[in-house]
């Protein structure tokens, strides 16, 4: 069996950093990082990026060296991803976040409020029942990043965990201080508004969870390997008929119900955003969607069917 020589170099620079002699032929990218990572252990196999073409893609780590476009002699750029964090930690962090600081507002602890408040409870049984679905949601996504999530990557930049904090715990903490503030006033239909309210919340917070189960039923255990997501007998996910990532649906009409329920501006600011954010993100899984599967059904809108 013909070996191959791998050269590595800088993206940036175009500077050799590391040759590698006899490389088996069927070894992954992955392996060429692990051997990349002995000569140089400050880079450690989950901040490097191996590409073709110093400005190109990154190479996935299960591609095979052979089948790659190179020769006997192969050379690669290598471009440092930056310190890396798990997906896991940066979700526990982001979600973990929101739920304390929310409570800390609903108990009304010191310093937020006037002193008279300190440790008070609303009058208002609507703001009881937004911190319950407020907790109840945060707690779910902490449950699901335990014990339902599969993640095709393992880590993502640490820079991200900073910006995706200030996110979460910034809406979070505005929401509260004015749902939970002694002279909040309730929706203005009443009773009935945030009944219809709390039905749609409940409903969208099933279908997401749905949707997020016949995701992890897709991929095997320690697979990254993707397929096209169907509707499975579960009715919460025929919604997969219309669009492609229907888990952000349930998560968008979730906000609308629980914007409905507090009848409150912040609430409403951040259902926007968030709707901007995960139209974004379903975009570019639909074309990415449509690139990879030839037989991809052509029904499907990104997130809100016929539409968008």
């Amino acid at each position: 069996m013909k070996h191959y020589e791998v050269e590595i170099l800088c993206a940036k620079t175009k500077d050799k950093l590391c040759f590698l002699d006899k490389v088996d032929p069927n070894s992954t990218i992955g392996e060429i990082k692990a051997m990349f990572h002995r000569s140089h252990p400050q880079w450690y196999p989950a901040r490097q990026s191996i590409r073709l073409d110093a400005k190109g893609k990154s190479l996935k780590d299960e591609d095979i060296l052979q089948n790659l476009p190179v020769g006997t002699t192969a050379t690669l750029y290598f471009r440092d991803l930056g310190a890396q964090i798990s997906w896991v930690t940066v979700f526990l962090t982001e979600y973990g976040g929101p739920l304390l600081l929310y409570l800390m507002f609903y108990f009304r602890v010191p310093f937020i409020y006037n002193t008279k408040y300190d440790f008070t409870t609303s009058k208002h049984w609507v703001v009881h029942l937004a911190c319950m679905c407020h907790s109840f949601h945060y707690v779910k996504r902490l449950l699901e990043t335990l014990f339902v999530h599969r993640f095709s990557h393992g880590t993502m930049p640490l820079r991200n965990i900073f910006k995706n904090c200030t996110y979460y715990w910034g809406f979070s903490a505005w929401m509260a201080y004015y749902i939970n503030h002694p002279l909040y006033t309730p929706p203005a239909y009443g009773e009935q508004q945030v009944q219809l309210a709390l039905i749609i919340f409940l409903f969208c917070q099933i279908g997401n969870f749905s949707i997020h189960i016949a995701l992890r039923n897709l991929r095997p255990p320690g697979s990254k390997a993707r397929k096209i997501p169907y509707p499975t007998k579960n009715p919460f996910t025929w919604l997969f008929l219309l669009v492609s990532c229907p888990n952000y649906t349930y998560e968008v009409g979730s906000w609308v119900g629980f914007t409905l329920m507090t009848q409150c501006l912040p609430v409403a600011f951040f259902t926007l955003v968030g709707f901007i954010q995960m139209m974004i993100w379903a975009k570019g899984k639909h074309r990415s969607y449509l690139k990879e599967f030839r037989d991809y059904p052509r029904l499907r809108s990104p997130i809100l069917p016929f539409m968008l």
